[in-house]
């Protein structure tokens, strides 16, 4: 088989590991080639092509090519590929492309398919998943062709929203198992959120948890974040932090290296509110770690049906409405979902949203993980001060006693690594990527996505987050 790889850069990060991963797995049977908007900071080991046309359209970054024709830019594409392979490739298989970083790319795709093109569209990340302002607001997702996810949540909204089972994939990521090598023992005692902080990584939970750790036991977040949304929430993390005096670390990856610090750790915890596949909860096993912390169901459901043990993570963390300005939050709340329903088109009754408000708070509490780092500053202060407040949220999550240990916490790791690397190892990758491959070359597919049933699925008010959706200090 002959496969291009197309997408909008090659920069260090989540989408370029899979990239090489896949060209990894398929060196044996298929010859491969990257197209890129722009030059990688490394070479990769097969021939790559860079297309400015097709990288990022964002002013701070865009090239003088991201503005031509978008059938000039396809015309680019066929050429490189070409180049390569006089008769064309078998499969364009194109990472993220219903982000809208470059927004003429739905008109690229459609130009490609005009000159015979079999598209595999490979999605990363949903644009009605949180990130309004990379919504292709104008444009129709690329029809006629096959699309594959990285999680059985999303290969069933897939369904709900158009796409036929021929013509839609399941390619759960691959899994490097992590290696320690022998490195110094850290003297602090510490937990350890190996996470560049940015919001949706739901920092303040992790902090509150620190407020229940065993004394003399500390909260170590490992990076900062590196973009402006997320630089001013964090600042204000550090400045609370300092200002309670509460056991937390951050950046610790600047004063030891990771590889001390997994092996130093009492436990990893995740707090995340929302992940697209979930490293988080498979890695930590595989380096002997034991995970404490938040379970995503919708994400956790699919590690559990191949044998993980998760069931001592937590759901929801429950805490109190009367802990935080409760008015305020719920005018904020209310003003953000209808804002947001908005930009896709959507509208989003008041009926609809106050129903939802009623079933999040039926006991009197929310999860913690649905307020904003200011309510959840104000919730933290009154745990801090309250030791009424402290009891009530201890009893209420009884999961939070056990960050650094549960009772069979040896077998579990072992048990856990043990599934992880055989569900998620190189092998079991390869299988599924060729497989998926013969399908898009033997099945024409004739589909289209319904994008407004699609932002549906993603916008329910009663697991409608400020953290995932807010712009912070937007009151």
């Amino acid at each position: 088989m002959k496969i291009a790889f197309l997408h909008y850069h090659l920069k260090p990060g989540g989408v370029s590991r899979v990239i090489c991963q896949q060209l990894a797995a398929l060196c044996q049977q298929a010859e491969g080639l990257v197209l890129t908007g722009a030059a990688p900071r490394r070479p990769l080991a097969v021939t790559t092509r860079v297309i400015p046309g097709i990288g990022y359209d964002a002013p701070e970054e865009a090239s003088k090519n991201t503005e031509e024709p978008p059938r000039l830019t396809a015309e680019r594409i066929v050429r490189a590929i070409a180049e390569k392979w006089p008769d064309g490739c078998d499969i364009l298989h194109v990472h993220n492309p219903l982000l809208a970083k470059n927004r003429r790319l739905p008109r690229i795709l459609s130009h490609l398919q005009s000159h015979g093109m079999r598209l595999l569209l490979q999605v990363h990340d949903f644009a009605e998943d949180g990130r309004p302002g990379a919504y292709y607001a104008e444009d129709a997702y690329p029809e006629n062709c096959h699309y594959c996810v990285i999680n059985s949540r999303d290969y069933k909204i897939l369904g709900r929203a158009g796409l036929d089972k021929n013509g839609r994939h399941l390619l759960p990521n691959m899994i490097e198992p992590f290696h320690p090598s022998p490195g110094r023992r850290i003297d602090h005692r510490f937990v350890l959120y190996p996470v560049r902080a940015i919001r949706r990584k739901n920092i303040g939970e992790a902090i509150l948890l620190s407020c229940f750790l065993a004394p003399q036991t500390w909260l170590a977040i490992t990076l900062p974040p590196n973009s402006p949304r997320d630089w001013t929430p964090y600042k204000s993390w550090q400045t609370f932090v300092e200002n309670n005096r509460l056991p937390v670390i951050f950046e610790a990856s600047g004063r030891y290296g990771f590889n001390d610090l997994i092996q130093s750790a009492e436990s990893i915890i995740t707090t995340s509110i929302t992940e697209g596949f979930g490293f988080a909860f498979l890695e930590p096993w595989t380096a002997g770690q034991m995970l404490a912390g938040r379970r995503l169901p919708d994400i956790c459901r699919d590690f559990e049906n191949n044998g993980l043990r998760l069931d001592h993570l937590y759901d929801g963390l429950r805490v109190p409405l009367n802990a935080f300005e409760e008015n305020r939050f719920f005018e904020k709340w209310t003003s953000c979902i209808q804002n947001n329903a908005k930009r896709y088109g959507v509208r989003m009754d008041g009926r609809t949203i106050r129903s939802a408000y009623q079933q999040m708070t039926k006991d009197r509490c929310i999860d913690f993980g649905l307020l904003e780092e200011p309510f959840q500053q104000q919730v933290i202060s009154r745990i801090c001060s309250e030791k009424k407040v402290y009891e009530k949220i201890l009893h209420d999550n009884p999961a939070i006693r056990n960050l650094t240990d549960i009772p069979d916490r040896d077998e579990r790791v072992s048990e856990n690594r043990a599934a992880v690397i055989s569900n998620y190892g190189q092998s079991t990758y390869q299988k599924s990527l060729s497989a998926i491959y013969q399908k898009v070359l033997q099945t024409d597919v004739r589909q289209r996505i319904d994008k407004k049933r699609l932002a549906l699925e993603f916008l329910h008010p009663e697991a409608f987050s400020l953290l995932k959706w807010s712009e912070y200090g937007l009151y």
